[in-house]
């Protein structure tokens, strides 16, 4: 009962906060549309507003699931930028106000999304040199990716841009640190995109674990299989000697509550570096209690779209970047892709060129 209340209290709250933005955008509308029908109007509003609920139906109804998609940047910056705009209509009196402030809101809004669209689709490489304790060895070179969301928006052309940056960096071996695809990996297999995957070319391989967005999918054997196709191994708990070079652990996403402790993954002999892919950051103490070299996640986004990194830096010790914290190295990417809207403002579409140096242990 307690649940069915707070949805109801949520969607009364949802309905009434996007009735106040509908009443705003055609107050704007009605300043140089004449005769516009109001219930038409409601009626179109209401779609929109519940577009990305409607998608879920099914994948029929896709169009809706991309319409509801820019309906969540919408409505973030509109709730941001409208009740400023009718502040201004009350305090400034000239003739034609309305029309004139609403326009201005509705080019803030137009030059949010142009540049949040770039951002999203323009991927840029960062790049980090570190050092850790281990045998005298060749540097290690590693790309990192995360967060591709692969689907109908973060689609094939978007994976080509990965696949051809990691190729010309020319890395030694590429880890993917979860959410590959977003929930359902139809799209990823229907949109050929295992042949632009399988184009990656490591000499020492590719590999990735799960994130929170594939077991959302629930097709999770159908995913690791598609994966292993495209080149991909997928580490579930798994800690595994590669090239006699480094020990790689992959973790289950925290969202499975059964996944293994750390501990219990922990290599047992050697001196090589240990390295952690887990796409989570929820947790930095015990890699550093058990020795881990290097830990690598995403997940974060960043935020994705400004001011909610604010959120994820209360959320999350370290939500973005590169850390060192006694003898682990920590990084955490704000993701290749995108979640819902294909906006990034405050953040950026990124991939990780990390160059790993060994010392002897002291």
């Amino acid at each position: 009962m307690k649940i069915l209340t707070g949805i109801g209290g949520a969607l009364l709250i949802y309905t009434g906060l996007i009735a106040y933005l509908g009443w705003a955008v055609y107050s704007w509308m009605n300043s140089f549309v004449d005769g516009a029908n109001p219930w038409f109007f409601a009626v179109l509003w209401l779609i929109f507003a519940y577009s990305y609920v409607i998608g879920r139906i099914g994948h029929k109804w896709l169009g809706f699931t991309i319409l509801g998609s820019y309906w969540f940047a919408f409505l973030q910056y509109a709730i941001l930028l409208i009740p400023v705009a009718n502040l201004i209509v009350l305090m400034v009196n000239f003739r034609d106000d309305v029309f004139f402030i609403g326009s201005a809101t509705g080019i803030i809004l137009l030059a949010i999304f142009i540049v949040g669209t770039y951002l999203a689709y323009s991927p840029v490489v960062r790049k980090l040199e570190l050092t850790v304790e281990g045998q005298e060895a060749e540097p290690l070179h590693m790309v990192i990716g995360s967060d591709f969301h692969l689907g109908v928006l973060s689609g094939k052309r978007h994976l080509r841009r990965f696949v051809e940056k990691t190729n010309s960096l020319e890395p030694d071996v590429v880890f993917l640190a979860g959410d590959l695809v977003d929930d359902d990996p139809i799209w990823y297999a229907r949109y050929g995109m295992s042949e632009v995957m399988e184009q990656l070319n490591p000499s020492l391989g590719v590999y990735g674990v799960l994130g929170n967005h594939e077991y959302y999918g629930k097709k999770i054997p159908l995913l690791v299989r598609m994966m292993e196709k495209s080149g991909v191994n997928i580490l579930r708990d798994e800690t595994i000697l590669i090239a006699n070079r480094f020990y790689l652990t992959g973790r289950e996403d925290r969202t499975n509550g059964k996944r293994r402790p750390l501990s219990q993954l922990k290599p047992q002999k050697g001196k090589l570096p240990w390295i952690v892919m887990d796409h989570t950051p929820s947790d930095l103490k015990m890699p550093v209690e058990l020795g881990a070299a290097f830990h690598m996640s995403g997940h974060t986004h960043k935020g994705q779209m400004w001011p909610n990194h604010l959120l994820t830096k209360r959320i999350f010790e370290l939500d973005y970047g590169y850390r060192l914290i006694k003898k682990t190295h920590f990084l955490v990417s704000s993701g290749f892709g995108f979640w819902g809207p294909p906006l990034r403002i405050g953040s950026r579409s990124e991939l990780w060129s990390v160059k790993m140096n060994f010392r002897p242990t002291s």
